[in-house]
């Protein structure tokens, strides 16, 4: 929707106009118009005002929100009462924690995760020295093992 459209949007609203209606009037397709309709139920006015950060919400506010949701209350009114931008937030939360469970709620690590989780992050290359030997003592053992088994054989054989 344009800028235009919402403000047109918040106007009828105030003057007692339903979601489906303004899509008409304006339109506009009811999905946004209700997403729309549902911020101005909740935050009146200042639907227009763009939230000047994002905030962030702990695991526990995140899982009593969605349980006083899933035990009926409508999200409307969690989303006044909790103070939230959106009640799509707790419908995204729900399905989080539907899909995925309590898990789905807990922050998760930002950024793109390590190729090698177990390896450190910063890993100083072999002195080519150390590899040589260690190569060596693994070949003497090979080397060692050959030959007693090759004993072995040779002494089933007499």
């Amino acid at each position: 929707m344009s800028e235009e459209q919402r403000e047109a949007a918040v106007a009828l609203f105030e003057t007692g106009w339903g979601a489906w209606a303004v899509a008409s009037r304006l339109k506009a397709s009811r999905g946004a118009v209700k997403r729309l309709y549902d911020r101005w139920r909740t935050r009146g006015g200042t639907t227009l005002v763009a939230k000047p950060i994002r905030p962030v919400f702990s695991f526990e506010f995140k899982l009593e929100a969605v349980q006083r949701y899933r035990a009926g209350e409508p999200k409307v009114a969690l989303t006044k009462e909790l103070g939230l931008s959106s009640p799509l937030m707790i419908e995204r939360w729900a399905r989080q924690y539907r899909t995925e469970g309590e898990d789905g709620l807990r922050p998760k690590p930002k950024g793109r995760p390590r190729k090698n989780p177990d390896a450190p992050a910063l890993q100083e290359p072999e002195p080519e020295l150390r590899r040589l030997r260690r190569e060596n003592e693994r070949l003497r053992a090979e080397v060692a093992f050959l030959g007693k088994v090759n004993a072995l054989r040779d002494e089933e054989q007499r």
